[in-house]
């Protein structure tokens, strides 16, 4: 049975009421701009028990195995070059949201889906480089299965060569070479698109390193697991 490192559950409601007050920022932010909010310590750290027994090859092979979905051939994860503490699994909740919250925890590269019944589901992630930080509560207002990439404005002045995909120019065809891969959910904070997103990820060499614009990606095949079992304006929140 494995075990990994979280937050105790006091120390994760004390953020989240912290939390609340921080204000998303867009996948565009500025580099080397500094993070929401301050440094939070985590003094007394739980572990978070899986309910069931790690996963046998046979069942990673299948959780990870080629998918044909909307038309695409999603490839195989090397499931056996990642570490396995970010496979998909169930675990005791450490997190004391109510059901149905997701809840990113940005220094150990999981997300967590509450589930009824005090267990949660856990993906392993990508998230934002240093100067791309970020974190609030928001909601999940729009979900898309095979999303258009359309970079923001701002990146694209970053990185001119992505002007082709601009939102003017209409953004990025759906495909297994978009970034935002397989799906995409939207998060909005007081009504407002935060222009940060839990997408899909054509590239598994990422999870569990900090890589992107700001917005945190998953495996293909995670995303679709997650996809389907978000319930409709699902609460987010993300810590830093």
């Amino acid at each position: 049975m494995s075990f990994e490192k979280t937050f105790s559950r006091r120390s994760f409601l004390s953020l989240s009421a912290m939390t609340a007050a921080s204000a998303l920022t867009g996948c565009a932010s500025t580099a080397g701009g500094p993070p929401v909010g301050q440094p939070i310590a985590f003094p007394n750290p739980i572990r978070a028990f899986q309910t069931t027994p790690a996963p046998t090859d046979a069942e990673l092979a299948v959780m990870y195995g080629p998918i044909e979905d909307g038309g695409f051939l999603i490839p195989a994860v090397p499931y056996q070059q990642i570490d396995p503490r970010f496979y998909r699994q169930q675990v005791i909740d450490p997190t004391g949201q109510p059901a149905g919250t997701i809840v990113v925890d940005t220094p150990s590269r999981f997300l967590y889906l509450v589930q009824p019944g005090g267990t949660a589901m856990r993906y392993g992630v990508g998230i934002g480089r240093e100067g791309f930080a970020w974190q609030g509560n928001g909601v999940i207002q729009w979900r898309q299965r095979w999303p258009r990439w359309k970079p923001p404005n701002e990146m694209v002045a970053r990185q001119p060569e992505l002007a082709k995909y601009s939102i003017d120019n209409g953004g990025m065809d759906p495909g297994l070479k978009n970034p935002l891969g397989a799906r995409a959910l939207y998060i909005f904070s007081n009504g407002e698109d935060t222009l940060y997103r839990l997408h899909g990820n054509p590239d598994w060499r990422s999870i569990g390193k900090a890589v992107s614009s700001g917005c945190v990606r998953l495996l293909n095949q995670d995303i679709i697991d997650l996809y389907d079992r978000v319930p409709n304006k699902a609460p987010i929140l993300v810590l830093q």
